[in-house]
């Protein structure tokens, strides 16, 4: 037996149908009953059951008892961010499972990626602040740099829960569609939910877009221009 890693074990855990359905639709960062998993895979609540318990033990999700009811969410940032970089190869080298629909536009152009913003909203995200110096890259994260936490800060987001978090503040996120990275990190968390609240966009229910209304693209390109 070899030592090391045991990347079999995630390949087989990600590898099944019903499972990839089932993370796939943990992916709009929203927690999910084990019913409302067992429709996205197309399976039984009972084989669902098992299945949620095999991407439990692996470390994938993570489940919370509220009521009589067990939610579902994606463990954590890592298993996130691994797949959508799943997702990139993927689209990559052909593997699609459906035909360009309708949806695929507003896919591409924004859309979550589990807590954060994904697309061409936050490939631009990044950009925008890479070229402005308030992040510098690193090995494997970005750094914050001083006029990135002023940045920040005018945009009245809280810096002080953000630093003391056990997350990275910034960190690449590979996306799938843009084949580029954009903003994760608790940054990139922070940056979705400000949208939000400022009432600039809405995550479209049962899908992974996020609906920029005209107010909140001319407040998104100012604040990100490149």
């Amino acid at each position: 037996m070899k030592e090391g890693p045991d990347i079999a074990l995630l390949g087989s855990l990600i590898g099944d149908p019903a499972r990839a359905n089932m993370l796939t639709a943990l992916m709009t960062g929203m927690a999910l009953t084990a019913s409302e998993l067992a429709a996205e895979a197309s399976i039984t609540l009972q084989t669902a059951s098992s299945h949620l318990s095999k991407l439990e033990a692996g470390g994938l999700i993570r489940q919370r008892k509220q009521g009589r009811h067990r939610y579902f969410s994606i463990a954590d940032d890592d298993v996130g961010n691994l797949l959508e970089t799943m997702m990139g190869l993927a689209q990559k080298k052909g593997h699609m499972r459906t035909r360009t629909g309708p949806k695929d536009p507003a896919l591409r152009k924004a859309r979550v990626c589990y807590n954060h913003l994904a697309g061409e909203y936050g490939v631009q995200m990044l950009d925008s602040m890479k070229a402005r110096n308030f992040v510098l890259e690193g090995k494997d994260e970005l750094e914050l740099t001083d006029a990135g936490r002023d940045f920040v800060t005018a945009m009245g987001i809280d810096m002080e829960p953000l630093s003391n978090s056990r997350r990275p503040l910034c960190k690449p996120c590979l996306d799938w569609s843009a084949r580029r990275s954009h903003l994760a990190g608790s940054i990139g968390t922070a940056f979705l939910e400000h949208f939000y609240h400022q009432g600039w966009a809405r995550r479209i229910s049962g899908s992974r877009v996020v609906d920029f209304n005209r107010k909140g693209e001319a407040e998104f390109k100012s604040l990100f221009n490149t």
